[in-house]
């Protein structure tokens, strides 16, 4: 008498302490966790990128960095590296979006600011429910870093804010654009205004971006 075998049940990746949820990874996540593509290890060469990205903050948990140069004649992506502080699915999610970003000649940065978490999360085979929000990270990093470029060219028409308090209309300057320059070492007004412009051409805002750095500083340097 034959006896069929009952199909092999595949074990999760991840499982509660309590046994009752747990959520696999996809092969491909797998890959791009393993062997991340683009990644950067060091900071680049003064010059070498012309856009740069982050999100989020390691005092809090994920954190994503992106670089991209972009060819000013065509506004290609012609080259995107990363690096990204947070777990398997931040780390999968960056490589991936990454190589969305420069595949086939690169897209343009009208392209890339359309690329969304649902692409991502799609190319890398699904990712589990509650991490999702990596995929969003890595999509905002890009898109700060297209926001970047702008400002360095001074196409600031091009800055396009996504739901962040505006400080400088002229200037196309929003909050996190200077929480972002304190996290990167910008102690004094004038640090921050060599690094976003802020109040170059509208001494009114002034008082508003001493208070905020005064905030960042005191919430990420204790200063």
């Amino acid at each position: 008498m034959n006896h069929t075998s009952p199909p092999i049940q595949p074990t999760p990746d991840v499982t509660n302490q309590d046994k009752t949820k747990s959520w696999f990874y996809s092969d491909i996540v797998k890959d791009h966790f393993f062997e991340p593509r683009n990644f950067l290890k060091k900071d680049p060469e003064p010059g070498q990128f012309n856009g740069i990205g982050t999100y989020g903050s390691p005092a809090c948990g994920d954190e994503m960095r992106v670089w991209i140069k972009v060819d000013p004649k065509t506004e290609k992506i012609i080259d995107f590296k990363w690096r990204t502080f947070g777990c398997g699915s931040a780390i999968a999610a960056t490589s991936m979006i990454s190589v969305i970003a420069t595949e086939n000649g690169g897209k343009t940065l009208e392209e890339a600011r359309k690329i969304r978490p649902q692409e991502v999360i799609d190319r890398l085979g699904g990712l589990p429910a509650r991490k999702f929000h990596c995929s969003v990270l890595c999509d905002k990093a890009l898109r700060n870093a297209i926001n970047d470029y702008y400002r360095r060219v001074g196409f600031f028409d091009k800055i396009v804010s996504e739901g962040n308090r505006m400080i400088d209309k002229i200037m196309k300057v929003t909050d996190e654009d200077i929480e972002k320059a304190v996290r990167e070492g910008a102690k004094t007004l004038e640090e921050v205004q060599e690094k976003t412009k802020v109040g170059v051409n509208n001494s009114s805002v002034l008082p508003a971006v001493e208070e905020l750095i005064r905030f960042y500083k005191e919430k990420y340097f204790n200063s």
